[in-house]
């Protein structure tokens, strides 16, 4: 088995693209067996990832860090 490096706990970089894909998924599912006005909701989750990437900062993420997680997370340690 590869050395993988051991999960360092939850920060706002992990977090914002899990809800990200997350979303994204959920939509195209509702898009696909409901309305296809749900991806519209796919677009705007879109919109947020590329604001997030070039800004750093997205309304996900500005909540997130209200309730008060770490903006990144600690460096990762290889398993021993």
């Amino acid at each position: 088995m590869p050395n993988l490096p051991r999960h360092q706990g939850w920060s706002i970089a992990r977090v914002v693209p899990l809800l990200a894909g997350s979303f994204v998924l959920i939509s195209l599912i509702l898009a696909t067996t409901w309305s296809s006005w749900w991806l519209v909701f796919t677009g705007f989750v879109g919109a947020n990832l590329l604001l997030y990437g070039t800004a750093g900062w997205c309304p996900a993420s500005l909540l997130l860090r209200r309730l008060g997680l770490p903006s990144t997370a600690g460096c990762a340690v290889p398993r021993a």
